[in-house]
C-alpha cells in the first residue's frame, strides 16, 4: 500500500477500541456534554490567561499606594465593582494607565470597536502579558493569536526573522500545521513573499486576499482565499523581522483603523526576535512526508480528510484530530472547513462514537493496516443538534501513521434534509408532530429556539399553547385548536407568544391533522414561524401611510391656500390696460400642477408725478411661502415708488426689505419707470432677465445685461439704471423664466428663439403675448407671467 509503514510492535501506539455497548436513544446527549466541557475548557484557560494581567495590576497598585499584595488584590475588587467593571476588564485600565505606551493609545482608538465579552484593553493587554511570560518567539505567536487576533477574526500566525541577507526564517507561528512550518522553516534571499513585501516597503502590507496578490507563502492551500496582512517590527529603528497575520475571509480593501491595532501587536514580538536563539519551532518526524500527503489529498477528486492520532499520557489512542480536508469536502452540518481542520472528530462529529459507527472503523484501520471501504454506510451527524443520518461511500487507508479518510454522500434526500434544516434555521420556522394517541411530541431544534427553552426541556402540547399566549388571543387559539383537532381539518392562526424569559415574539402556526384507515385523528404535525420582523414592519408601515396621508392632506390644504392668495392678488386681467402714453396688456399662466404654485408677480402703476411704474418679479421656490413673499415684495414697491424714487433706488430699498423683513425670500425682479411726456423708459435689473424691445419698424433686440444681483441674497448691493428712449409703436415685453426656460438647453439660446418669435410678428400688442404663450417651448411647468407695453402718442 502507498505510504504503509510497519512499525515495531514496542513503539507502535495499542489503540483501544470502544466495548460494545447499547445505542442510546438520545444520540445528542453525548454531543452536549462535549459542548458543555468545551464551554468549561475555555472557560478554564480564559481565567488563566488574565490572571497574569490581574498580577500586573496589582503591582501598580502596590507601588502607588504602599500597600501590601493582599491589600492591593481587595482595593483591585472594590475599584472594579464601584466602576461597574470586571477585574480583568480593570486591570486592563490600570495597567493601560501606568504604561502610556502605544497599546494605550491603541487601545483608546479601538475601545468601541470590542467584539464579545472581553474589551479591545483586555485583549491587548492580555497578549502582552502572555509575550513577557513567554520565553520564546514560538509562544509569543500563540499568545498573540489567542488572545488578540482570534477575536478580530484571523486564524493563523506566523513571525519571521529577517536575515542579512534578505532570508527569511519561521521563528514563531500559531494556526498552521506542524508540516506546513516545516516547508516554510526558511525563504531564501530574493523569493517574492508577502513578508519579503512588508521588509522592502519597511512599512505594513494590506492583501485583501493571498490569491489575489499572487504571492506564495506560508499555508497559500488551506488559506489562498482569505486576506492576509504583514507588519514588519523590530526596536530602536532597526526592523529585525515581520508579522503575518492570516484570515479565512477576504478582507476589506481599505485597512481603516484597525491597522494601527495590528501594527501594535506587531510591535509585541520585536523583543523576542532580537534575542531569538535561531531554534525552529520543532515537527514531526515525517512533517515532509506529511507535507506532500497534503498535496496529494489537494489534487483528489474525492472528499477526503486527513485524521493524525492523538494519544493520552499512556500512550494510548483516544482520538483523532482533523489535519487537514481538501476543498472538495462538504461538512454535514453545514460548516465551513476553517471550523473543522485542527479540531478533534469526537468534537467536530461527536455522533461516531456509536456502536459500528465511524470512529470503530477509522480505529481498526489504524490498528491493523488494513484499509476499510463501504458502499451506503449509514453515518449519523447533527445538524443544528439534530441528529440526521445520511448515506455514504466511505474509504479508510492509513498513510505513514496517518489515516485518510475519504467520505462521500451519495444520499441526494439527505442533503436536501441538510438544506432544509439550513433554511428552517434561517427562516426561523420550527416543525412539531405530536401524537395524539401517546402523547409524544416531538420539536425540532429551532422550535425551542423559538420558545426560548434549552434543548433538554420537556416540549409542550399543543392543548398548552394559550396558556403561553397574550389573553386577547385566546378566541382565535380556541378556533384554531377546534378546526384542527375536532374538524380534522388544516388551520393556522397568529398569536403572541409570552416566553418564560419575558420575551414577547408574534408567531404564525400552521397545523393538519393526520387520520388512520378509519378516519380517526391520530396525529398533528405542523409547524410555527417566527413572524415578529414582518408583523413590526407592517406597523410601521401603517403609521407611515398614516403619516403621508396627513401631510397629503396638509400639502393640498397649503396648496389651495396658496392660489386663493395669488388669484386674489393677481387676477387675470380682463383686457388692455389703457394708460397715459401707452397701452399694457398682461398674460398670466400659473403652473399646471397645484403644488408647484409660484411666486410670479406684475404690477402697472400711474405715479403722483405723471410717470408710470412697470414691474414683473418672480420669487424663489413655490407654494404658500413663495405666494405671501410675493405678495410682501409686491405691496412694498409700491409704497416705495410714491417716494418718486429711480428704478435703482427702488430696487436697493426692496432688497433691504427682503433682506431684513421677510423670511429668507429670494426674488428676481425688473423695475421700469416710464414718462409719457418724452417716451423716456428708466429701467434697472435685479437678476432678471433683461426686456425685449420690438420697434416701429419690426426689429426686435434685448436690452443690455446691466449690473443687478438677486433680491435679498446680500445686504449691500449697488443696481445699475439705464435709459431708453422709445418711439411711438414700440413695444416692450418684460417676462418671468417660466415663458421659455427649458432643462435641455441653454437660457441664451431660449432667448434667441424668442427673439425670432417676437421679430417675426406684425399684429396688435394682445395678438404679441396670445402667440408668446402658444409656441412657448418651456418644460419647467412653472409659473409664466408676460407683461406687454406699447408706445401711443400722449
Amino acid at each position: 500500500m502507498i505510504g504503509e509503514e510497519r512499525l515495531p510492535a514496542e513503539d507502535r501506539i495499542i489503540p483501544v477500541l470502544p466495548p460494545p455497548a447499547e445505542v442510546s436513544a438520545n444520540l445528542a446527549r453525548l454531543a452536549d456534554t462535549v459542548a458543555r466541557l468545551r464551554g468549561e475548557v475555555d472557560h478554564a484557560h480564559a481565567v488563566a490567561d488574565g490572571r497574569g494581567l490581574i498580577e500586573l495590576a496589582k503591582g501598580v497598585l502596590m507601588e502607588r499606594l504602599h500597600c501590601t499584595p493582599s491589600d492591593a488584590a481587595k482595593q483591585l475588587e472594590t475599584l472594579a465593582e464601584r466602576s461597574g467593571m470586571t477585574p480583568l476588564e480593570f486591570a486592563a485600565d490600570v495597567v493601560g494607565e501606568a504604561a502610556e505606551d502605544r497599546i494605550t493609545e491603541v487601545t483608546q482608538e479601538f475601545l468601541a470597536r470590542a467584539e464579545g465579552e472581553e474589551s479591545v484593553a483586555v485583549r491587548l493587554r492580555t497578549a502582552e502579558s502572555g509575550v513577557l511570560a513567554a520565553g520564546d518567539t514560538q509562544r509569543v505567536a500563540e499568545s498573540i493569536l489567542e488572545h488578540a487576533l482570534r477575536p478580530l477574526g484571523a486564524t493563523a500566525v506566523a513571525v519571521w526573522l529577517a536575515g542579512p541577507d534578505g532570508s527569511l526564517t519561521l521563528a514563531g507561528s500559531a494556526g498552521f500545521s506542524a508540516e506546513e512550518a516545516a516547508r516554510w522553516c526558511y525563504v531564501p534571499p530574493g523569493v517574492a513573499t508577502p513578508a519579503r513585501s512588508a521588509l522592502l516597503a519597511r512599512d505594513t502590507v494590506w492583501l485583501p486576499t493571498l490569491a489575489g496578490a499572487g504571492l506564495p507563502s506560508i499555508g497559500q492551500h488551506t488559506l489562498s482565499g482569505g486576506g492576509r496582512v504583514t507588519v514588519p517590527t523590530g526596536t530602536g529603528g532597526r526592523i529585525i523581522g515581520v508579522v503575518e497575520m492570516c484570515w479565512p475571509e477576504p478582507l476589506p480593501a481599505e485597512p481603516g483603523r484597525q491597522r494601527r491595532q495590528l501594527e501594535a501587536l506587531a510591535e509585541l514580538c520585536a523583543h523576542t526576535l532580537d534575542t531569538w536563539d535561531g531554534v525552529v519551532p520543532p515537527v514531526t518526524a515525517d512533517g515532509d512526508f506529511l507535507g506532500e500527503l497534503v498535496d496529494f489529498i489537494d489534487g483528489l477528486h474525492d472528499p477526503a480528510v486527513l485524521l493524525s492520532p492523538c494519544v493520552d499520557g499512556g500512550n494510548r489512542l483516544s482520538d483523532f484530530r482533523i489535519h487537514h480536508a481538501n476543498v472538495r469536502f462538504a461538512d454535514p452540518g453545514g460548516r465551513p472547513r476553517s471550523r473543522i481542520v485542527g479540531t478533534r472528530l469526537l468534537e467536530s462529529y461527536p455522533l461516531a462514537a456509536e456502536e459500528s459507527g465511524l470512529l470503530d472503523k477509522i480505529q481498526r484501520v489504524y490498528a491493523t493496516g488494513e484499509p476499510f471501504r463501504a458502499e451506503s454506510m449509514a453515518v449519523t451527524t447533527l445538524v443544528d443538534q439534530v441528529p440526521l443520518t445520511v448515506l455514504t461511500d466511505v474509504s479508510v487507508t492509513r498513510f505513514a501513521g496517518n489515516v485518510l479518510l475519504i467520505l462521500r454522500i451519495q444520499d441526494d434526500a439527505a442533503k436536501l434534509a441538510v438544506l432544509l434544516q439550513h433554511a428552517q434555521r434561517l427562516g426561523r420556522i420550527g416543525g412539531f408532530e405530536e401524537n395524539v394517541v401517546t402523547g409524544a411530541i416531538t420539536w425540532n431544534i429551532e422550535l425551542f429556539s423559538l420558545y426560548g427553552l434549552p434543548s433538554t426541556a420537556t416540549p409542550l402540547s399543543l392543548h398548552d399553547l394559550a396558556a403561553n399566549a397574550h389573553p386577547d388571543d385566546a378566541p382565535a387559539i380556541g378556533r384554531f385548536l377546534r378546526a384542527v383537532l375536532h374538524h380534522k381539518r388544516p388551520s393556522s392562526t397568529a398569536f403572541r407568544l409570552q416566553r418564560s424569559d419575558g420575551v414577547a415574539r408574534h408567531i404564525r402556526v400552521v397545523a393538519e391533522p393526520v387520520v388512520d384507515a378509519r378516519g380517526e385523528l391520530v396525529a398533528v404535525r405542523g409547524a410555527y414561524q417566527d413572524v415578529s420582523s414582518q408583523h413590526w414592519t407592517e406597523v410601521a408601515l401603517a403609521a407611515t401611510r398614516d403619516r403621508l396621508a396627513e401631510t397629503e392632506q396638509q400639502a393640498m390644504e397649503r396648496n389651495r391656500l396658496a392660489l386663493q392668495l395669488q388669484h386674489a392678488i393677481m387676477p387675470p386681467a380682463k383686457g388692455p390696460i389703457d394708460m397715459p402714453g401707452l397701452r399694457a396688456a398682461v398674460r398670466y399662466r400659473p403652473a399646471e400642477k397645484e403644488h408647484l404654485v409660484g411666486g410670479d408677480w406684475y404690477d402697472a402703476v400711474a405715479l403722483p408725478t405723471g410717470e408710470v411704474l412697470l414691474c414683473v418679479g418672480d420669487v424663489a421656490g413655490h407654494g404658500i411661502d413663495a405666494a405671501t413673499g410675493m405678495v410682501s415684495l409686491r405691496n412694498a414697491l409700491r409704497g416705495l415708488a410714491a417716494t418718486g424714487a429711480g428704478p435703482a433706488q427702488l430696487l436697493t430699498w426692496l432688497n433691504l426689505v427682503a433682506y431684513h423683513l421677510t423670511d429668507h425670500v429670494t426674488a428676481t425682479a425688473v423695475t421700469a419707470v416710464y414718462n409719457p411726456a418724452d417716451h423716456k423708459l428708466r429701467w434697472a435689473r435685479a437678476g432678471h432677465l433683461p426686456p425685449i424691445v420690438r420697434h416701429s419698424d419690426g426689429t426686435a433686440t434685448t436690452l443690455p445685461l446691466i449690473r443687478g444681483s438677486l433680491l435679498g441674497a446680500v445686504r449691500d448691493v449697488t443696481y445699475e439704471e439705464d435709459e431708453l428712449q422709445l418711439a411711438e409703436g414700440d413695444l416692450l415685453l418684460i417676462y418671468t423664466d417660466g415663458l421659455i426656460e427649458r432643462r435641455d438647453r441653454p437660457v441664451q439660446d431660449s432667448v434667441s428663439r424668442l427673439l425670432t418669435l417676437v421679430d417675426g410678428h406684425d399684429g396688435g400688442l394682445e395678438h404679441q403675448l396670445d402667440r408668446l404663450l402658444t409656441y412657448s417651448t418651456a418644460d419647467t411647468d412653472d409659473d409664466t407671467c408676460v407683461v406687454g407695453i406699447e408706445v401711443m402718442t400722449s
